[in-house]
């Protein structure tokens, strides 16, 4: 019986881990989509070698720079409310344990059980740790193991940069004569990957979800070489 509490947060700890799959192949995505449309929008303009690295290789760094402290940020305030909402239980749970039992069993009875063995349930759960059974039943996360904003920047910043390192590459030693055309085809190769990655770990129909990426990513990079063609002729 005792085994329903743990169980909810595996399930969640499996969520957390499918969200975190599911970020890093965003967040390559958003590397190779954007560093590939600056890369060949510079190429556009120019066949300076020298010019497109030094503008490929800001926009990698900025660009991993920008997701990492934006990842911060956003798990910085989701780990304050994780916190802010761990005092709350405690506050309650000492202030008003009986309430707090009654909780506990009415969430197993909304699961299922019968009003005897969820009272049984929650008794045996508060026993061995009351704080935690709570949290993990009420809340659906581990109070030892709280999302850590650290982790989750280098993460994105890592992703962002696995993912612009392709188009930076590919536009850097390629000749001027094939550069254009030949990193379009490794981007859209490389959107390809990241479009069925995409839709596994989100259970999305593959063909769509490769097609909108693939259709983005194009879309994007034909832009903004027209953009840097058109400025390039005019300069």
């Amino acid at each position: 019986m005792v085994r329903f509490a743990p169980s909810t947060i595996d399930q969640n700890q499996f969520g957390s881990k499918l969200n975190s799959l599911r970020a890093a192949v965003l967040g390559a995505n958003d590397g190779i989509v954007s560093v590939a449309g600056l890369v060949v929008g510079v190429a556009g303009a120019t066949s300076s070698k020298s010019i497109i690295f030094t503008a490929g290789l800001a926009g990698l760094v900025a660009g991993a720079l920008s997701m990492a402290v934006g990842e911060y940020i956003s798990v910085s305030s989701q780990r304050d409310t994780e916190k802010a909402l761990l005092r709350k239980e405690q506050h309650e749970l000492e202030t008003d344990p009986h309430g707090e039992l009654q909780e506990l069993a009415q969430h197993y009875r909304t699961k299922g059980l019968s009003e005897t063995t969820a009272k049984t349930v929650a008794q045996e759960l508060t026993k061995h740790d009351v704080f935690a059974a709570h949290v993990e039943t009420e809340l659906g996360f581990d109070p030892e193991n709280l999302t850590n904003p650290v982790h989750a920047a280098i993460a994105s910043a890592a992703s962002f940069l696995a993912g612009a390192i392709i188009p930076l590459v590919v536009a850097v030693v390629l000749p001027a004569s094939t550069r254009v055309p030949l990193t379009f085809l490794a981007v859209l190769v490389a959107l390809v990957i990241t479009g069925i990655l995409s839709a596994i770990v989100s259970g999305a129909d593959t063909t769509k979800a490769t097609l909108r990426v693939v259709i983005g990513g194009a879309l994007a990079m034909a832009i903004t070489f027209g953009i840097g063609h058109l400025f390039g002729i005019n300069a």
